[in-house]
């Protein structure tokens, strides 16, 4: 790995360094936390479209079956992550050639100004088709940001990781992540109780869009103390960043790691972001009900994550891969088949929580897999890009798809395509280096 050098001489990410000091250490954690917070604004902002689609899908698009406007704002949704690929490989260039932290500056700036313009739109009765289009665009935004958001973070937080304990410090990565649509869903449930439904369609969707631009502004702070991992001599390597060193010299770590990424951002999305949905049209419950569920549900999936990335430095990530490749691909069928029948909604989440245990086999060490998988000359690029294409294509389009099957009477048909697509997972994480390539890469 590459050494940086600060102003005080130490280094930042040099793995030969056999103990670390107090001092060190510290300052390591707060890299981690200080990058953690950009990456959980940045995802707040991302979520609470999804969480409030379900108030504003009628402000945006003209009145008709709950189902079909659904719908179009999921395939507003889908578009953002469209974006995610040229994200991935804007943001990825920037971080290997210019740096981990100007990269990160820059994408959380953009969700800043992507959430401020979202909150201010007019609607569809103001003025036309012109604000479904706006919207669009927004979006579109948004997910050019967060397409470079992932790659870079998860670079830079596995380069900053102690050693020995990657799998634990990287997990933080999905800590903000999911901490990112708690909060998203947890602001809905608060406005929820505090305002009529009416008013929600209304007007009051609008105020998650202003408090994510607000908490962007914090995060942009924090993520300026940051201290960089690459040196500048290192930064000005002619191929550093481009896509010819990418597929000519890393192309079969590029496909593993897309492959195992369709997957599990499919099951990702299909059990948090498309839950509140799937709780409503299929299960019947209550909006409001089907919120509570889903933020107790997401906040024991945040709390699990330090857990699996800690069980993953003992077992190993090959391990813990193939594992939530396996039980993925058996339990998905079982699980969702089981909630179509169920009417309590303790029921519903205890077989979300399960679902969600299983995935944080992968979620809790997504970032560092993927960032192991590449050098430092082409890590942000290799790690971004694959995971946005795998991100736009399976993730990005799960509601779409699951809500298009629904609309078509075969929604069954949606479980056994995320069953298959785990399987698929599964093979790919077999390409994965063994226990013993892990330690000699952290040694």
């Amino acid at each position: 790995m590459t050494v940086s050098s600060r102003t005080d001489g130490t280094a930042i990410a040099d793995p030969s360094v056999p103990h670390y000091t107090p001092e060190e250490k510290k300052r390591r954690v707060f890299a981690i936390m200080a990058a953690s917070s950009g990456n959980l604004v940045e995802w707040f902002d991302f979520y609470v479209y999804a969480f409030s689609a379900i108030y504003f899908a009628a402000a945006f698009f003209p009145k008709g079956d709950p189902t079909v406007q659904l719908l179009n704002t999921a395939g507003v949704f889908a578009a953002g992550f469209l974006m995610r690929p040229i994200g991935g490989w804007l943001f990825g260039r920037i971080a290997d050639r210019l740096g981990r932290k100007r990269s990160m500056l820059i994408s959380v700036t953009m969700m800043c100004a992507g959430s401020l313009v979202i909150a201010c739109l007019p609607t569809y009765a103001q003025i036309g088709a012109w604000a479904p289009f706006l919207l669009l665009v927004c979006r579109l935004f948004q997910g050019l940001s967060v397409g470079g958001e992932y790659g870079t973070t998860a670079t830079y937080m596995s380069e900053v990781a102690l050693k020995g304990q990657r799998g634990f410090f990287s997990s933080f990565q999905y800590v903000t992540l999911i901490g990112g649509q708690l909060l998203a869903v947890l602001l809905i449930v608060i406005l929820e109780a505090l305002l009529s439904e009416q008013q929600l369609r209304d007007w009051g969707w609008r105020i998650p869009f202003v408090f994510g631009a607000v908490a962007a502004v914090v995060a942009l702070l924090l993520r300026r103390t940051l201290h960089e991992t690459q040196t500048q001599d290192a930064m000005q390597e002619q191929e550093r960043g481009t896509l010819h060193l990418l597929f000519t010299k890393h192309l079969a770590a590029f496909v593993t790691v897309l492959g195992y990424t369709a997957g599990g951002s499919l099951i990702f999305y299909t059990f948090t972001t498309y839950m509140q949905k799937y709780l409503v049209n299929t299960v019947h419950l209550p909006i409001k009900t089907a919120s509570y569920v889903m933020t107790v549900c997401l906040f024991l999936y945040m709390c699990m994550q330090p857990v699996f990335g800690a069980l993953s430095d003992r077992i190993g990530r090959r391990t813990s891969m193939l594992t939530f490749g396996a039980l993925s691909a058996v339990c998905t069928v079982p699980i969702l088949t089981a909630m179509q029948h169920v009417s309590s909604p303790w029921v519903a989440g205890l077989l979300i929580v399960i679902a969600l245990a299983i995935i944080s086999l992968y979620t809790s060490i997504s970032g560092i897999v993927k960032a192991e998988m590449f050098p430092p000359e082409i890590r942000a690029l290799g790690v971004g890009l694959a995971y946005a294409v795998g991100n736009a294509i399976f993730g990005g389009s799960a509601e779409f798809v699951a809500l298009k099957l629904k609309s078509m009477g075969l929604e069954s048909s949606f479980f056994w395509y995320v069953s298959v697509m785990m399987v698929i997972a599964f093979l790919f994480a077999l390409r994965l280096p063994k226990r013993a390539a892990y330690l000699h890469h952290e040694h």
